[in-house]
């Protein structure tokens, strides 16, 4: 299949799933077409899929991301020992493991093309994701407390996994218990992909965006847990902070000592 053949089998897949979908008009656009796409993949809930559809999302989701370029950790230059900042698409980034700012259901973000991170990695990812991660909190019997944090695959990334973290969500001011509980977020994923042998983790900038804790306060928090960490575990684990808009480029450009 080509690319476009590829994009064609999974829209009309998906639109045939689902009985509510019969009246979906198929845009001729290209561009129109991959958020269709994209818009199926985020609200379709967790359910078995064909080893067709997987053959065919796999191979057009690998393309695509070999269109956008992949950063390695070692194109990078750090700032401080063990640490470096970045600033682009997490989703791009061949580390050990990316870190995914999750809600409390884990199981992605279901609003259509929605900004969050959440929804752009599971939609660069694929459906595994989700179905992995519906298996691991049927397994748990509840939602995810915020402050831990739980590993996955990352199937259709450059990376080899994803951590999933559930940020402290800032509904008036920011309280000392949100503090700590951020805190947990960041050592929570460290702790473990040292579990997990990895030597590599991008984070990005937890709770802040959707969740409102303040960008400044979340990227000293993040920097002070990092160092810390790193202090206490001499193994070898390279942090990235990985941020995307120029704001928090600035914050951790200040925090980490760069002019």
């Amino acid at each position: 299949m080509t690319q476009e053949e590829r994009l064609d089998f999974l829209i009309f897949y998906l639109i045939n799933e689902n009985a509510d979908y019969k009246n979906i008009i198929v845009p001729e656009n290209p561009a129109e077409k991959r958020r269709l796409l994209r818009s199926l993949m985020n609200v379709r809930m967790p359910a078995p899929v064909s080893e067709d559809f997987l053959k065919a999302q796999d191979a057009y989701l690998q393309l695509e991301s070999a269109k956008k370029g992949v950063t390695k950790p070692r194109d990078l230059t750090p700032v401080e020992p063990g640490i470096a900042l970045w600033q682009g698409d997490i989703t791009t980034l061949a580390a050990d493991a990316i870190v995914n700012a999750a809600n409390s259901q884990m199981l992605g973000c279901f609003v259509p093309c929605h900004g969050c991170i959440d929804n752009a990695i599971h939609s660069a990812v694929g459906v595994q994701l989700r179905l992995e991660c519906a298996r691991v909190m049927s397994e748990q019997g509840t939602e995810e407390p915020t402050g831990r944090a739980k590993i996955t695959k990352a199937y259709n990334l450059p990376c080899r996994y994803v951590l999933h973290t559930v940020g402290p969500i800032i509904y008036r001011e920011v309280a000392r218990k949100d503090c700590e509980l951020l805190a947990s977020c960041y050592r929570s994923c460290l702790e473990l992909a040292g579990a997990y042998g990895l030597k590599s983790v991008a984070f990005c900038c937890i709770s802040t965006g959707e969740f409102h804790f303040p960008n400044e306060l979340a990227a000293k928090i993040a920097v002070q847990t990092v160092r810390s960490y790193l202090q206490e575990n001499k193994n070898g684990m390279e942090v990235i902070f990985n941020v995307f808009k120029d704001t928090d480029y600035t914050i951790y450009k200040k925090l980490l000592g760069q002019r």
